[in-house]
């Protein structure tokens, strides 16, 4: 059985997802492309991707669907592909799920990298391996963040989340009282430079305060100006 990464590609154009599949299968993953919404939720469920790179001007189901389709089952990283470069249009793609966004046209070896960063990042629990008992966990009244296994325990309940929403939350939490840049987020989160702008960081701040709300012993706070910290009482 191959041990290579799957990459599910999801666009319209033959010729771009053709060309996108070469640039891949040359750093060794296994690639399978699909041309509409339809039929990536159903290579989703059937070729079990690693990472999907998804086009968002789909025929039928567009991106953004397919992408909330999927977040309501699974947390496999997604990369939006688009012409469109407005900011509303990535906030809306990030806000949805997705966990790196680039605009068409790209550079081939800058989509590798971002495919690459991306997959580095997802651990799933499935993959996890006991790294001589080293778990990396904060607790805090209530809450508890363990990034060895990718969970966040919320007043007794699981609360599901995608990769980095869940390693920001843990990266803050884990310097209490520390204010950190949103370029300082934007760098030790994503792992590259980030092509965009920093409301990257306020759009995951925005979902993980829609998860969990304001403890009377903690928070995550707004430092007007300059970016966040976790800060504790």
């Amino acid at each position: 059985m191959s041990n290579k990464q799957k990459i599910l590609i999801v666009d319209d154009d033959e010729n771009i997802a053709e060309l996108i599949s070469l640039y891949l299968t040359k750093e060794c993953f296994d690639t399978h492309i699909v041309h509409d919404g339809e039929a990536a939720l159903q290579a989703f469920d059937r070729f079990e991707p690693d990472l999907i790179l998804l086009d968002l001007m789909l025929p039928g189901i567009d991106g953004y669907q397919v992408c909330r389709e999927v977040r309501a089952k699974s947390q496999t990283p997604i990369i939006m592909l688009s012409a469109k470069g407005e900011v509303f249009d990535k906030v809306l793609g990030l806000e949805l799920g997705a966990d790196d966004y680039m605009e068409k046209p790209f550079d081939s070896k800058e989509l590798v990298a971002r495919v690459k960063a991306v997959l580095r990042r997802y651990r799933p629990v499935t993959q996890e391996k006991a790294d001589a008992g080293a778990i990396k966990k904060v607790e805090y009244p209530d809450l508890s963040i363990n990034l060895t296994n990718y969970s966040v325990l919320y007043n007794g309940q699981n609360i599901d989340m995608p990769p980095k929403e869940l390693e920001l939350l843990y990266f803050l939490a884990s310097s209490p009282n520390q204010v950190f840049t949103r370029e300082q987020l934007l760098d030790h989160i994503w792992g590259y430079e980030y092509i965009g702008d920093t409301r990257t960081v306020d759009v995951h701040i925005k979902r993980l305060r829609e998860k969990i709300n304001d403890h009377n012993s903690w928070r995550i706070a707004t430092v007007w100006g300059i970016g966040y910290k976790f800060e504790t009482s």
